[in-house]
This record gives structure tokens, sequence and C-alpha cells, in this order.
């Protein structure tokens, strides 16, 4: 594996890692939120950092081609992607949505193929295919309650973030991947802020400190630090490569569950884990 290679991928390690708590934090903060309220004020908080961040170190406006791709790396990962889960999720648990989450890997492959111009080799989709099925039969098997609404919206989540997965790693060969998630978010606020004045809470009382945590992680993390590193693993990698990771997030999940909420580990998340790890190494091989 090549230096850039190596680069990429630990890039992209570290988004994962980031991303593996978002859709925990995301559960325990519709508790206290409306979705809506909740993917407005996320975006709308990243999009202060990320135009501070574009502000201080002085980046250049982005060009007139590049609005097209921004706008949609925003209907995709700054809009559609927060908003449906957060409405999943006030169907389902956070672990049913791991069923989901395992298909991420080959939705960003295909955007890759589609909007990226990459062009895997046929084994690459075999290890991918198996990756993502693993991922679901372990969510299945642990359970979590089954709901046609949240499940729809959980498709519809996958398909619209592979999208901006896609489109935003494309445009990070060019931008740079902080760059492409900070002038995304900037080019959000019109639409949030006007959604998140219209969706404030009618009171703030029956909030309570989870809620905050929750918003304060996914607002931070999985908008903005996690991206810059995401984005940043997918250009330098490749995009079906490095998008492979993404079959790690939901054991990332659990480990974290682990040690952070002493929840049990069993002994089926590590045998999982190591069929997966060994199906994103041969994916990378072959793509």
């Amino acid at each position: 594996m090549g230096r850039a290679s190596l680069d990429g991928w630990g890039s992209g390690l570290l988004g994962v890692i980031i991303f593996s708590g978002s859709l925990p934090a995301t559960r325990v903060a519709v508790m206290g939120f409306s979705p809506l309220f909740l993917t407005a004020a996320r975006a709308l908080i990243a999009a202060v950092l990320g135009a501070a961040l574009l502000a201080v170190l002085r980046q250049p406006w982005p060009k007139r081609e590049d609005l097209v791709s921004l706008t949609i790396t925003a209907l995709g990962v700054v809009l559609g992607f927060p908003l449906l889960t957060a409405l999943a999720l006030q169907h389902i648990t956070s672990a049913h949505s791991i069923v989901f989450i395992g298909l991420l890997p080959l939705s960003t492959a295909i955007f890759g193929v589609l909007r990226g111009g990459e062009r895997p080799k046929p084994l690459f989709w075999l290890f991918s295919s198996l990756g993502s099925a693993t991922v679901a039969a372990f969510a299945i098997s642990s359970g979590g309650a089954a709901s046609l609404t949240g499940d729809l919206l959980m498709v519809a989540a996958i398909i619209v973030c592979g999208l901006g997965y896609a489109e935003g790693a494309t445009l990070s060969r060019r931008l740079g991947g902080w760059q492409v998630i900070s002038w995304a978010l900037v080019l959000s606020v019109p639409p949030v802020l006007v959604l998140t004045i219209a969706t404030l809470p009618s009171s703030w009382e029956g909030i309570g400190a989870p809620a905050w945590l929750g918003l304060a992680y996914v607002a931070v993390f999985s908008m903005l630090v996690g991206f810059v590193f995401w984005y940043r693993g997918l250009a330098v990698g490749g995009i079906a490569s490095v998008g492979q990771l993404q079959l790690l997030q939901p054991f990332f999940g659990l480990a974290l569950a682990g040690l952070l909420l002493h929840e049990q580990v069993p002994w089926t998340m590590i045998a999982a884990t190591a069929l997966v790890v060994a199906c994103v190494v041969f994916a990378r091989r072959f793509a």
C-alpha cells in the first residue's frame, strides 16, 4: 500500500470512528428536540464553525461550476441524511439502524462509479456485498424493533448519503476535504436558519442534558470534524476503496457502548467484525 493510499485510509478511519457515535447521539437528541429542529440546528452550528474556518484561513470562494456539486453534497449529507435518520429513529432503535448503515459502503461505491468515474474490479463488488450482508445479518440477529416507516426512511437516508459522500469526495480533489463540507454548510445557511427559527421548541425547560450533549456531538463532530477526515480519506485513497471502512462503523458504535455505557459485547460481534475486516481488506485490494 503506497503512502498516499495509507494516508487516505488513516484519514477515512478517523472519520468512521467519529461517525460511529452519530446515530446513538441522534437517538438521544430526538428525545428532547424535534427531528426538524435537530437537523436545522446541527447544520447551523456547524455552518458557523465552518464559515469561521474559511474566513480565518482565507480560503478562496468556490468557482461557479462547483456550486452544483456543493448543492448536491449539502442536500445529501447536511440536510438529507440527518433529517431522514432523525425521523427514522423515532420509529426504530439505533441498533436496528445498523442494518442500513451496513449498506452505506455499497451506496457510496455505486455513486463513486456514477459521479466520480471510478471503475472497481468485479471482485470488489463481491467482497463489498459480502461485507454489507455480514453487517446486516449481525444487526438483525442483535434484535431491534422493526418499523416499515423507519426502514423506508433509513433506505432513503442511505441513498442520499451515498450520493453526498461520493459527490463531496470528487469535489474534495479540487477544493480540499474540509473546504468542501464547510462550503456545503455555508450554502445551507439560508434554509436551515429559517427552519431553525420556525421549529424552535415552545419550551426549553423539559430538555435534558443528554439531548443537549447529543445535539452538540452531531453538530460539531458528525457534521464538521468527521467530514474533514472522511472527505480527505475518500479523495486521497479512492471513494470505492476507502468507502468500505464504513462497514466497521456499526461495530465501533457497539464497542463504544461497551466501554462507555458498560453494555455487554457478545462474541458474535467479535466474529462478525473479523469477517468484515477481511472483506474490507479484499475490497480495497480489488478497488
